[in-house]
């Protein structure tokens, strides 16, 4: 996870029914082999986003397809507040336009929810992004 609780990738939580046989040494090693593997095209994934330039009415759509037509489980309520701060950002980093700087403006509206929904729609929002990122080219 990153500072802007970007994620990337699935999640698989470790479930064993007995622990008998289980070795947290051997999960471990397989989690940060699995962290490692993705690392690069998160890191690349992050480049394109960072020089994909967004309109005003791309920006405008994919925040209505995630909030009006649902295309993203995330309460309704932060629409506004998406918006808000992609066309006012707090932070200068994120004055460009582009899928970059909209991505933050989710990902900080999403600290206004507890913890458990906000890990879901913080998880939720790549699959997302990626999506409306080929319907924006």
């Amino acid at each position: 996870m990153c500072q802007n609780l970007a994620l990337r990738g699935d999640y698989s939580p470790v479930l064993a029914k007995h622990s008998k046989h289980f070795s947290l040494e051997d999960a471990l090693s397989i989690g940060v082999d699995r962290m490692q593997r993705n690392f690069e095209p998160m890191r690349q994934q992050v480049e394109r986003w960072r020089t994909q330039q967004l309109s005003a009415e791309a920006a405008k759509l994919t925040i209505y397809r995630a909030f009006i037509e649902g295309d993203l489980e995330v309460p309704r309520h932060l629409a506004r507040r998406v918006h808000d701060q992609y066309f006012n950002p707090q932070h200068e980093e994120f004055q460009p336009r582009t899928m970059w700087s909209l991505s933050n403006a989710f990902t900080s509206a999403f600290k206004e929810l507890e913890p458990i929904p906000q890990f879901k729609a913080t998880a939720r929002l790549g699959e997302f992004l990626e999506a409306e990122f080929s319907h924006a080219l």
